[in-house]
This record gives C-alpha cells, sequence and structure tokens, in this order.
C-alpha cells in the first residue's frame, strides 16, 4: 500500500511537470514530493497521538524543503506541489485528490489570534476539493471551499467559496469563465488560462471607455458648431436667435425716444 502510493505520487509529478524527465529525477530532486513524504510521517504521527513529535518532523521538512504543511491537515492522493518555495498549508485545510499547487500559495485562516483559544477544533482554513489548481502566489483564506476542477490564478486572493469548475482571478479574487467551456477542465499551468478568459472589470473598462470616447466625440462637435456661430440646435436655432437679436435692436430707439419725450 505504501509502494504504490508512493509510485503514484511519482507519476502525478511526471504527468503535470514536462520537466520531469525521469523518476529518479522527481526522487532526488523534487521538494514538493520530499515535503509530502514528511508530511505522511508527520502526520501519522499526529492522528496516533504524538503531536509534538508530529510537530517537530513538520518543522524539520519545512527547514529542508521551505514547504510548511501542518502535520493536522488533510490531503488526497495524487498531491503535486510543483517548484512550493513558500508553500503553507494550515492545520485544518482539507485537500482532495489529484490537486495541485504551485510555489508561494497560502491555505491559511483570517481568524484573528487574539481569542485563539475559542478557535480550537475549529474550521478556520480552505477545503480544495479534487483536481483543482491553484497558481503561485495565491492566497486562499479562510474557512472557504474551491470547488472541483476550479482554478485560482497566480496572484489572487480568495476569501469566498469557489464554484466548481471555474477560474478565479484578482484581487480580490472574481469569477471568470473561458469562452471556450469545453477546456474548462483542462490541466492549466498556474491556474490561469492564457487566452478565452474575459476578465469582469476588464470588460467593464473597456465599456466606460468606448463610453468616454463618444461623450468626447459628441462635445467636440458641438465645440465646433458653437465656434461656426451654430447653436447646439443647428441652423434653426440659430435663425431664432438671430431674429430675437434685431427685434431687440429696432425696439431700443423707440424706448429712448419714449423716454426723451416723457
Amino acid at each position: 500500500m505504501i509502494f504504490k502510493r508512493f509510485q503514484e505520487d511519482i507519476d502525478s509529478f511526471m504527468a503535470r511537470d514536462p520537466a520531469a524527465h525521469s523518476r529518479l529525477e522527481v526522487i532526488l530532486c523534487y521538494p514538493g514530493l520530499h515535503a509530502l513524504l514528511v508530511y505522511r510521517l508527520s502526520h501519522w504521527l499526529w492522528e496516533h497521538g504524538w503531536r509534538v513529535l508530529g510537530r517537530f518532523v513538520s518543522h524539520v521538512g519545512k527547514i529542508l524543503t521551505t514547504i510548511e504543511i501542518h502535520p493536522g491537515a488533510r490531503i488526497g492522493r495524487r498531491f503535486v506541489i510543483d517548484h512550493g518555495t513558500g508553500v503553507v498549508i494550515g492545520e485544518t485545510a482539507i485537500i482532495g485528490d489529484d490537486v495541485t499547487l504551485y510555489h508561494a500559495v497560502t491555505l491559511g485562516g483570517i481568524a484573528p489570534s487574539v481569542d485563539s483559544g475559542s478557535q480550537v477544533n475549529q474550521k478556520r482554513h480552505p477545503t480544495v476539493l479534487n483536481g483543482a489548481i491553484i497558481g503561485s502566489g495565491a492566497q486562499v483564506l479562510g474557512p472557504i471551499t474551491v470547488g472541483e476542477g476550479a482554478r485560482v490564478g497566480a496572484n489572487a486572493v480568495v476569501t469566498k467559496d469557489v464554484p466548481p469548475g471555474v477560474t478565479a482571478v484578482g484581487i480580490p479574487a472574481r469569477v471568470v469563465m473561458p469562452q471556450d467551456k469545453g477546456k474548462a477542465r483542462e490541466f492549466v499551468a498556474y491556474g490561469t488560462p492564457a487566452e478565452g478568459v474575459p476578465d469582469p472589470m476588464l470588460r467593464t473598462i473597456d465599456n466606460l471607455r468606448g463610453q468616454v470616447a463618444a461623450l468626447m466625440e459628441r462635445v467636440e462637435e458641438l465645440e465646433e458648431r458653437l465656434g461656426a456661430g451654430k447653436a447646439p440646435g443647428g441652423e434653426g436655432a440659430a435663425a431664432t436667435d438671430g431674429d430675437r437679436d434685431s427685434g431687440q435692436e429696432e425696439d431700443r430707439p423707440a424706448a429712448i425716444a419714449s423716454g426723451s419725450n416723457s
């Protein structure tokens, strides 16, 4: 059983990392695999009541691999940490099968430490379901759920649930869908599709830019009409204004004459 699980882990790295040229290379040179092996030992100790020893083994693994996995976390099969430097996985995190994490990912909590006593044995960290991919630098915080087959883009900050099969990008993370929904479940490095994912914020900005451009064109048109002596309403409005001015000029001498007679 242990050997079969170990072989599965190696095969997972081979399948998801094109830089892995041989199983021996994965065994000797991949800190993600080393961290996973240390975690399994520390988790066994944790589950059997040897909690201080489990934490110590986990701490040694962090020093050797720069990957910190709390022994209380629950991790499924075929888990891959690619590159791995700076990854932090909290105590109550739950990770399903076939999940991929890249470097500098945090599966952390958001509860303040001032009331830490009330948080013991409480769910404080994320649940990442089967097949999810979390890109480098992403921060997934709190007791939220990243759905099955979901992707979290690089450097995203996620504080709300991510539905299955979608991609979350940005700060704070926003859910987007590829234009080709058939590709939504394909493996995507770093969790961020290279194309075909319209960012809703970018679409909003583009719409606003279009509206501003149309308004600027209208303003320029009105300024040209005013510069040519035409009112915004057109030639008819300009003629009406001219007639009104001429009428005022005709009335002015009569008013002056009546004033002198009085």
